[in-house]
């Protein structure tokens, strides 16, 4: 009798206590932790290595050229950087983006490429370039989603077959675009801004709306979270693999045709150690390496930010080495403030 007397009392005390009590509202310090919090860090970075700038270069620095040049060197990275944003969010890693970039540029610059947009349309150039870009960001999908290669290596097979096929390609010698119509487009201005920055800026915006307005978006932070359970949500895993290594290949193929119309060249050299930057400008912005989750704008403040960098290092006659130390120093530190925030969201 005893103890069934006590069953209501169990199950009374049972039900009070998966009673779950509301969340606590989200605290001050929590907010400034979230995705705009981080933009207004990485915009007061910017603005004090603006600030350094003038006091050191002055009026050298604090000029409308001087800042239309940091937007033009910006341009090329920043879309790579796009693309390259995608994929890590996604949970992988590409370290052959500067080589594609090499290879979209000899490729499309070729004698025979170039006569063709002389007797057609400079558009060939272009489209060629883009084709080239996304069919080696098509091969490291398949190695990776469906040959089960880990990213870092096929991606750096990649690298050096890319680089490889640019070189022989273009027998080691640089390819100067002789296609007017080409270097006239993409070397012009619209209201006082270099096409280039126009390019950087639309395939920013487009970035911006597919990863946070999409369903392609959604399902990039939900394989970058977690691919198995993303995959047992009936997402497609291996397919979106593909098409985010596709994506940052096309975004190489654009990179290529603005480096083109920038130094009126195609050569195996473009693109050295673009991935290296494109990683740390991703990193800075607040993307995180182990996937699931990303964000454009800050992508796009890192990338200022680095170019505004090297910008104050070559106006005050500071090493490429200094320039160097100091990125490696800023990477570090972003990767801690990344950490530390991983561990206040847990808590």
């Amino acid at each position: 009798m005893s103890d069934d007397i006590a069953r209501p009392s169990d199950q009374t005390a049972s039900t009070q206590a998966t009673v779950t009590p509301p969340a606590a509202p989200r605290s001050s310090n929590n907010v400034l932790m979230t995705g705009m919090g981080r933009n207004v860090g990485l915009v007061v970075a910017l603005v004090l290595l603006c600030l350094v700038g003038i006091i050191t270069a002055g009026d050298t620095f604090a000029t409308g050229a001087n800042v239309l040049t940091i937007l033009r060197l910006a341009a090329v990275i920043g879309v790579v950087s796009i693309g390259m944003t995608f994929v890590i969010t996604g949970g992988g890693i590409d370290l052959s983006v500067g080589a594609m970039v090499a290879l979209a540029s000899v490729w499309a610059t070729t004698l025979a490429t170039q006569q063709l947009a002389e007797d057609f349309h400079w558009i060939f150039m272009v489209s060629t370039a883009l084709l080239v870009g996304a069919a080696c960001g098509l091969v490291n999908g398949l190695l990776i989603a469906y040959g089960k290669i880990v990213p870092f290596i096929a991606t750096l097979a990649m690298l050096a077959a890319a680089r490889g096929l640019a070189e022989i390609i273009s027998d080691r010698k640089t390819q100067i675009i002789s296609v007017n119509g080409f270097v006239d487009f993409f070397g012009g201005s619209l209201i006082g801004v270099p096409v280039l920055v126009w390019i950087f800026v639309l395939v920013a915006a487009a970035g911006w709306v597919v990863l946070n307005r999409t369903t392609f978006g959604r399902r990039t932070f939900a394989v970058g979270g977690n691919a198995e359970a993303a995959r047992l949500a009936g997402i497609r895993v291996q397919r979106h693999t593909v098409a985010l290594y596709v994506l940052a290949g096309l975004c190489c193929g654009i990179a290529a045709v603005m480096l083109m119309a920038r130094t009126t060249t195609g050569s195996s050299t473009h693109g050295q150690l673009y991935e290296l930057d494109a990683i740390a400008a991703v990193v800075i912005g607040g993307t995180l390496l182990s996937g699931g989750r990303g964000t454009i704008v800050g992508t796009v403040f890192g990338v200022l930010i680095f170019t505004t960098l090297n910008n104050v290092f070559t106006l005050n006659n500071l090493s490429i080495s200094a320039q160097s130390v100091a990125k490696g120093l800023i990477i570090v530190i972003a990767v801690l403030l990344q950490q530390r925030l991983a561990r206040t969201t847990r808590h």
